[in-house]
């Protein structure tokens, strides 16, 4: 079982730039078949759990529901799915250790946790386990960032560094426990 975060962040640590944006990400020109290992991660995982934000933001891109696999949607202000996506999208809330036990007694042993402050609260709780975090080179100078406060240090080992096209730098971190 693991609790994974897949993303991408400027130079000095921003997911979006200071107006909520991120057409910034296109400053790394993906080549064509290029997914720096979105596939695989994806294939790795069972199921996402995602922020309100993300959520909106994905549904403000005006694409097909980009997601084969269940997303269960981490909010404590909306009430219901939007029309249209009540077979692709669960609404949960509450503690997020339950949350989580909940998921894993149904099957859903490896998750993809996505947006800002639902990783940030995630590991406000030591609740990572991994985290491939690619680097885009550009600095923002402001925005949302990645991390927040912590009341402790949490130590990651680097387990893989690679780098795509020549500029987009994504390191792999596993969280390293005390046994």
């Amino acid at each position: 079982m693991a609790n994974i975060v897949f993303i991408a962040t400027s130079l000095d640590g921003y997911i979006a730039d200071k107006s909520g944006g991120v057409e910034w990400l296109h400053a790394a020109q993906t080549a064509q078949g290029c997914d720096m290992g979105f596939e695989s991660h994806f294939d790795r995982i069972d199921a996402l759990i995602m922020g309100r934000n993300t959520f909106e933001m994905v549904l403000s891109f005006g694409v097909k529901w980009p997601y084969s696999k269940p997303v269960f949607l981490l909010t404590d202000t909306l009430t219901h799915v939007p029309d249209g996506y009540q077979d692709k999208v669960s609404i949960v809330n509450g503690n997020l250790k339950d949350i989580i036990r909940s998921l894993n007694l149904q099957g859903f042993q490896n998750l993809y946790i996505d947006g800002g402050k639902t990783i940030q609260s995630f590991l406000a709780q030591d609740l990572i386990d991994e985290m491939f975090i690619s680097r885009i080179p550009i600095l923002l100078g402001g925005g949302a960032p990645l991390f927040g406060d912590l009341e402790q240090p949490l130590r990651f080992k680097l387990n893989a560094s690679q780098t795509y096209l020549d500029a987009v730098v994504q390191n792999h971190y596993i969280r390293c426990r005390e046994e």
